[in-house]
This record gives C-alpha cells, structure tokens and sequence, in this order.
C-alpha cells in the first residue's frame, strides 16, 4: 500500500525513515510460520505477535507479524506502513499471541503526542524497533525526541491491543 500524505504531517511518506527490507515477503513468511508453532512461539512471541488485518478496501486478508511490548495492560505496537491504517478502534482484531489465535481491541493513536510517547516506550523496550524506525539514543539511554517526531512525521501510528 503507498503512504497517504496528510496534512497534518507535513512530512508524511518522506524517505529516510523505517523501510521494509528486500526480503521482507520471505522474513514474514518465515516468521509467521514459527509463530505458529506452540513450542517455539513462546520464545520467539515474547516480543512478535501477528496480526490479522483486513483490507477496508480490498477485503483481503493479511498476516502481518509485529514486535510489540507490554505496557499498562496491553500489547503496544507500532508502524509507518500503509496497513495500520486498516486497524480501526471500532472493529476487534484478530491475533496470534503465543501460539494462539485470540480476539483483541484495539486503541488507535495517530496524534503527535500519543505516537511519540508510545514509540518511546517500545523503542527503550526494543532496541532491535528502535533500529527499524531509525530511532536514535542519548547517553541516558533515552529515545531522540526529534527521532520519535521524525517517526510520527512519516506516518507512524501506534496501538494497544487488550487480548479478551
């Protein structure tokens, strides 16, 4: 799916941020796979999860494995790419958590101060996140503030999933 420029983020779609890799089809696939195994997802689904996205337009299916960190109760995730935009907060989401399918809700944040603070949170919970999205540390080991806008400006957008 391409970016939607918005208004609102003047630097929407730019370059220079999060971008999937040349294999990422086959990466996926292969994750995917494991995370469906119960002996090794509950190594490997201590931080990814997949998603069961459908397309509001194509009504496709799509299974998209994430990193995701607990937080307050909730699985958080976060992502610049086009899908997210096919999570909404009225519609439950379906997910692989530990080897499981379950149901989950879903609370969509797209505003600058909810994203930044979210994608701060993951990115100290997940460096290998942080390095995706190009999120950058000071010495303190705290998030760049001017990374974590620079994420939003591109399009991310942030989730907390309450499994039922």
């Amino acid at each position: 799916m391409a970016d939607e420029r918005s208004e609102d983020r003047p630097d929407a779609g730019s370059s220079g941020r999060a971008q999937t890799l040349a294999l990422q089809g086959v990466a996926n696939s292969i994750v995917r796979t494991l995370l469906r195994i119960p002996l090794v997802s509950r190594g490997i689904g201590k931080r990814l999860i997949t998603l069961y996205v459908v397309g509001r337009k194509s009504g496709k299916l799509y299974a998209v494995p994430v990193a995701y960190t607990r937080h307050e109760g909730t699985l958080l995730i976060g992502t610049p790419f086009g899908w997210g935009r096919n999570l909404r907060a009225d519609v439950p989401l379906e997910v692989r958590y530990k080897g499981e399918r379950r149901l989950a809700d879903v609370v969509v944040h797209t505003d600058e101060d909810a994203v930044v603070e979210d994608y701060a949170v993951i990115a100290r919970d997940n460096r290998n996140f942080a390095s995706f999205n190009k999120i950058g540390f000071d010495r303190n080991g705290d998030p760049d503030p001017a990374d974590l806008h620079l994420a939003w400006a591109a399009g991310a957008r942030s989730f907390r999933l309450t499994l039922r």
